[in-house]
């Protein structure tokens, strides 16, 4: 799979009082960046939802946090390793400095389909496994 790479600017509104971003906006812009990588993919959640009955739901998340981003960095935020198969999708993602390329964190994810009537778990749509594992 080619990797995906999303940019992202720290603002104030993502940082502590020391202008290091907080923990939890990591979460923010890694799961930003998943996004924007299934949009370019040409699955659009909202209509995955409408017309598919689908969502996506994370079941589990492991992120090392390697060293902090500041105010005003510009971090490029990757999506590599995508695979989907049943019901599950795994990631790998990146976030590096975009000016010196240092890693500022790694995630591995796992997200699960659910029905969105019900959210009970179901098969991923075929259109969208195929899209993700020839991605």
């Amino acid at each position: 799979m080619r990797t995906f790479v999303w940019n992202v600017r720290v603002y104030w509104e993502d940082t502590d009082a020391g202008g290091v971003v907080y923990h939890a906006r990591y979460l923010h812009f890694f799961e930003r960046a998943r996004t924007e990588w299934l949009r370019s993919l040409g699955v659009h959640q909202q209509e995955l939802a409408e017309k598919d009955n689908r969502i996506f739901t994370i079941t589990n998340m492991n992120i090392d946090f390697v060293r902090a981003a500041r105010l005003d960095d510009e971090l490029a935020v990757s999506v590599h390793s995508a695979h989907a198969s049943g019901a599950r999708m795994t990631f790998g993602q990146d976030m590096k400095r975009a000016s010196d390329g240092h890693t500022i964190a790694q995630t591995h994810v796992t997200a699960a389909c659910l029905r969105a009537d019900q959210f009970k778990p179901t098969r991923i749509p075929g259109w969208v496994r195929a899209e993700i594992n020839n991605a």
